[in-house]
């Protein structure tokens, strides 16, 4: 298979967190028709996924005093209304935090549990053959920053792959 050089698909999904419990989940699509053509033998690979968690003004965020909150982002194949689990066929990757402050006012968590499967580093990238991924992300609402968003770095590169094996690994994940 030919492959093309590395580049870089950068997304954004933006969460509310004064909305009390957990926040809604929110999904945007990301579109990757301009890379993928199933039918045209193009396929994405995902070498690497960073993401990190920032406000609307692209700072640390902060957390109410002796709170704690969870955070968590998927990217997925299909649409979803909600978290999956790696378990679940159109799971890409995902990453999920639990803070803490124990301060008595609002700073940046002094205590953070990483069940993060992010960054992911994949040894042999993960194929892609769909024309839409869809990054989600959903928090806690101890989170002082109202509008939190997680911010998403993918490095990738298209390959050719015959017509009949891009078509059937689309389907499969869709």
């Amino acid at each position: 298979m030919a492959k093309s050089d590395s580049f870089f698909i950068r997304f954004e999904v933006p969460v509310d967190a004064s909305t009390g419990g957990l926040v809604s989940f929110n999904q945007v699509p990301v579109s990757l028709g301009s890379y993928v053509d199933a039918l045209g033998q193009a396929v994405l690979r995902i070498h690497n996924v960073e993401y990190e968690w920032v406000t609307d003004t692209n700072q640390p965020p902060k957390m109410d005093g002796d709170k704690a909150s969870p955070a968590s982002f998927q990217i997925t194949t299909q649409s979803q209304t909600g978290l999956v689990s790696l378990f679940d066929k159109s799971a890409v990757c995902k990453g999920m935090l639990w803070a803490r402050n124990p301060d008595t006012t609002a700073n940046a968590p002094a205590t953070t549990y990483n069940d993060s499967h992010s960054p992911q580093h994949f040894t042999n990238g993960y194929l892609v053959a769909v024309e839409t991924l869809y990054a989600a992300a959903q928090v806690g609402t101890d989170w002082n920053d109202a509008n939190l968003k997680c911010s998403v770095v993918m490095e990738c590169t298209i390959e050719k792959m015959s017509q009949s094996a891009a078509m059937a690994l689309s389907l499969s994940q869709q």
